[in-house]
């Protein structure tokens, strides 16, 4: 279901009632505070104007963004259905449910948590969730005690010291993974003994072999597998029996690669709910919807995801659980999966159109919905690169590369992602000529000087080059319109 599909492919009353709606809407907030309503128009004018490729970002449905515009917002409602700490929570009950409903439906998993606010909210959930499974319950049963009220100062610090001081393992952060996964300066990374895996340094794949290995070794509670610009597929069967060996927790993290799972273009080995304990995802990037998090987890470790409020959690946002419910639903519907397929198609032609012009691709191409693109071969720092596109109206984010020699700020590299222009109506050809313009604007830009040599962030666009490829990226945007038929 694309951004076309929602709103012109449904007839022009489709369009015209969702134009009346945000006509009213701007006007409304227009009344209390005009710049308010000015930055939000001019937010639509900027993405309707640039090819935006930020592989995390998508366009949501004219039904999710309005569902989150509701007196849902007004309601605090802690706790569960049916167990609130608040009264008159019967509706937010009905949302939540549905939303949950969903998403089991949608993912196959036995049970669906849709408070967390984020994909970082939902990874704190889980990880609380496996050390109250797998450290607090024991160590309660061992105490002979049944809540942690229950214990003595002694035995609550005992308890406590216990959880604090357990191993988990993810993918580094230059490798592809997150800084969620255990990177230092993250929570991740201090609530956990924590160690990182890799990807072989010639190829850039995953080494499951090494990745075994390294687990043998330090034996971590938790193995986390999922990535933000890994440019590959994962085999998640895999990763379970290296999980198992050890008797860790297998926790797969599918933010960026959400809407592929939906959309059944990962399935078998490479669908992570049959194979993890605990599987964490946002509700945005490919999946399409409004920004939030979610977890999905197994009958074992439920119960403890469920307690998310208090663990983690406070109120949940019921406005956008309510959207979650609304895009999980449209998840549903068959042309999501079509969507889904062409998101990995149009990344794979955005890979063949940087490879044919000889572009340099980390791991050489992709097979998912990210192409990680080194651009130390043009001489840049990912840093320059970033602003010559945005310059030239192409929306992206540089992003570290293995092994990246100008670290997490300038970076070598800059990751584009196809779900959103896949939403827009791009097709292989559109993805080729992006690849083409991409590839004009780094080679007609270098590095300005710097006080001590090359400078790693000024650079030196090329005369003409930014107008001759917005003018060239005008032609696709009009060709492929965002939200057709909706005028403010």
């Amino acid at each position: 279901m694309s951004a076309e599909s929602i709103t012109a492919g449904l007839g022009a009353e489709y369009a015209a009632t969702a134009s009346e709606a945000y006509r009213a809407a701007l006007q409304v907030i227009e009344s209390v505070e005009p710049r308010i309503a000015d930055a939000t128009r001019k937010e639509l004018a900027d993405q309707r104007d640039s090819l935006k490729l930020i592989a995390s970002e998508n366009y949501a449905s004219p039904a999710v963004l309005l569902t989150m515009g509701t007196w849902f917002s007004d309601k605090y409602a802690e706790g569960t259905i049916g167990h609130r700490f608040y009264a008159a929570c019967q509706n937010v009950d009905t949302v939540e449910a549905l939303a949950a409903e969903h998403a089991r439906e949608l993912f196959g998993a036995p049970y669906a948590y849709v408070q967390p606010h984020s994909g970082i909210d939902a990874n704190l959930v889980a990880y609380w969730a496996i050390l109250a499974t797998r450290i607090e319950a024991p160590g309660l049963a061992e105490m002979g005690a049944k809540h942690v009220n229950d214990l003595s100062e002694a035995d609550w610090e005992t308890l406590r010291n216990s959880m604090g001081n357990q191993r988990l393992m993810g993918m580094s952060l230059d490798t592809g993974g997150h800084l969620t996964h255990g990177f230092r300066p993250n929570i991740s990374g201090k609530m956990f003994h924590q160690r990182q895996y890799g990807t072989d340094p010639t190829t850039g794949f995953i080494d499951y072999d090494a990745v075994a290995a390294a687990v043998r070794e330090f034996k971590p509670l938790v193995l986390v597998a999922g990535y933000s610009a890994y440019p590959r597929r994962v085999n998640f069967a895999k990763m379970r029996e290296i999980a198992d060996e050890v008797g860790a927790t297998f926790m797969v993290d599918m933010a960026h690669f959400a809407g592929l799972v939906a959309g059944k273009v990962f399935t078998g080995d490479e669908d992570p709910v049959p194979h993890a304990h605990v599987v964490t995802t946002t509700t945005h990037k490919s999946l399409r919807g409004p920004r939030g998090g979610l977890v999905l987890a197994t009958e074992e470790y439920a119960p403890a995801v469920d307690k998310g409020c208090p663990m983690v959690l406070g109120g949940p946002l019921s406005h956008v659980m309510a959207a979650k419910a609304v895009a999980l639903a449209e998840a549903r519907q068959p042309a999501f999966r079509q969507y889904a397929q062409a998101v990995a198609d149009n990344a794979q032609a955005l890979a063949d159109g940087f490879v044919k012009r000889d572009a340099g691709l980390v791991t050489g191409g992709t097979d998912n919905h990210i192409v990680l693109l080194d651009v130390t071969s043009f001489g840049l720092t990912g840093r320059q690169a970033e602003s010559a596109l945005l310059d030239s109206g192409i929306v992206t984010n540089r992003n570290a590369i293995p092994a990246d020699p100008n670290g997490a700020w300038y970076t070598s590299g800059i990751r584009f992602g196809s779900p959103a222009l896949t939403t827009r109506g791009f097709g292989a050809d559109e993805f080729d000529r992006v690849a083409e313009l991409v590839v004009e604007v780094l080679s007609n830009t270098q590095p300005a000087a710097g006080p001590n040599g090359p400078s790693k962030a000024k650079y030196i666009l090329g005369e003409g080059t930014a107008d001759r490829v917005r003018a060239a990226a005008a032609e696709l945007l009009d060709a492929n319109p965002l939200y057709p038929g909706l005028t403010l």
